[in-house]
């Protein structure tokens, strides 16, 4: 172990990125799955209507650099 920090995540008592939301969620492991695909898509269903939709004109995706010829 170099610098306090494990080769896997819960080797020192972390649990990972996700540990904190599973914790949290209630019920047991399958309703937490269920729970955990809900808002994952919900949070997919917010960025395609809402999020990706304010940020396109601000991308330049109609910049193109080779002529019509």
């Amino acid at each position: 172990m170099r610098y306090g920090v494990g080769l896997v995540p819960w080797y020192d008592g972390r649990d990972g990125m996700y540990g904190w939301i599973w914790r949290h969620l209630p019920g047991n492991a399958w309703s937490k799955a269920l729970i955990a695909l809900v808002l994952a898509l919900a949070v997919v269903y917010v960025l395609f209507q809402y999020v990706f939709p304010w940020a396109e004109p601000l991308l330049p995706f109609n910049d193109v650099t080779v002529d019509n010829q």
